[in-house]
């Protein structure tokens, strides 16, 4: 057992990039659980592109960081001590905790894992927010039908992935955008996208997206925002729908672009646009996390995970994502 409890604080709001003056190791008392609370050990920590938000001190659907305390996110972690009767020691549990060797919670935010149900990690992705977000976005917003094409912006990341191969479980058409060859050659080959689009080596977007969907394109699964929406919406065919996940590539900006007007596009063709995220569904996330479970154990959706060792290098797994480092899903894993 350490005898500390390393934590990660944020240290500064970013101006623009992070970068690691943006974060700050230091160590403490690990500590004691009160009535009703659990000490829990981590084990994996998920970083998440959604915490670049967090770092602004802006309103928003989660509270934002606060200089000089502790980063939080979703975790996987073992219980050490427990004064809570509804969770006993050795128990593995999911929940949001601190970035940190030890975190504090009254349990009300803890899930017991399931080792039976998919393996430990996938419920911090394909089973948990990632895989969640992928599955309702898709489904109840995207709702893909047989012989649809299906573009996925970020394809090759943790959300985008399981989004392409439910669109596949559907029948669909999917094609899949993303920054490099490796991540184009794995979607197309071990995820059975049917064609891919490396946004970083053409000239026009549009004029390759609109050579490989002939037909149009019905469902826009939108990861990263930016000239890559742009370009797509513009080939959404009447009745397209587009869940709006992710806005990747202006997450670190400080001011909204001001884009091409695409109303005009969107009302011509009866075209919906919706944004959500994934606690929308928090009702029925049993739902979903039986369905991704049960494709796992089919064979159905694979998926790819990028584990980096040990809590001090959170930060950079952290960077990665905005480097495009990450094939799949990016966690963090915290001592043995």
């Amino acid at each position: 057992m350490i005898k500390v409890n390393r934590q990660i604080l944020l240290a500064k709001r970013p101006e623009s990039v992070p970068d690691e003056s943006t974060f700050k190791m230091v160590e403490a008392q690990i500590p004691v659980p009160d009535e009703n609370q659990v000490l829990v050990r981590t084990h994996y920590l998920s970083v998440d592109p959604y915490m670049r938000g967090r770092m602004k001190n802006i309103k928003s659907y989660a509270k934002p960081f606060q200089i000089g305390e502790p980063l939080t996110g979703d975790s996987i972690g073992e219980v050490i001590l427990s004064k809570n009767p509804d969770f006993s020691v050795g128990e593995m549990v999911i929940g949001t905790f601190d970035w940190a060797d030890y975190s504090l919670r009254d349990g009300s935010e803890l899930r017991k894992i399931n080792l039976d149900e998919a393996p430990i990690t996938t419920h911090l992705h394909v089973t948990g927010m990632t895989g969640l977000t992928a599955y309702f976005g898709l489904l109840d917003i995207g709702k893909p039908r047989p012989g649809e094409t299906v573009v996925v912006s970020g394809a090759a990341g943790a959300v985008g992935m399981v989004v392409g191969q439910i669109a596949k479980i559907k029948g669909c058409r999917v094609v899949g955008i993303a920054g490099s060859d490796e991540k184009l050659k794995y979607l197309k080959e071990e995820l059975g996208f049917d064609d891919v689009l490396n946004y970083k080596k053409v000239h026009d977007i549009y004029q390759e997206l609109e050579r490989i969907c002939p037909k149009g394109i019905d469902v826009y699964y939108d990861n990263v925002g930016g000239e890559i929406t742009d370009a797509t919406i513009s080939l959404l065919n009447f009745y397209g729908r587009v869940p709006l996940c992710g806005q990747i590539s202006m997450l670190n900006s400080e001011n909204i672009e001001n884009g091409p007007r695409l109303f005009t596009h969107i009302i011509r063709r009866s075209i919906l646009l919706k944004g959500f995220i994934y606690s929308d569904y928090k009702d029925r996330f049993e739902e979903g996390r039986k369905a991704l479970a049960q494709w796992i154990k089919e064979g159905k959706i694979k998926y790819k995970e990028n584990i980096v060792e040990g809590l001090e290098n959170a930060p950079d797994a952290f960077l990665g994502l905005f480097r495009g480092d990450n094939l799949g899903k990016q966690l963090v894993k915290i001592g043995e």
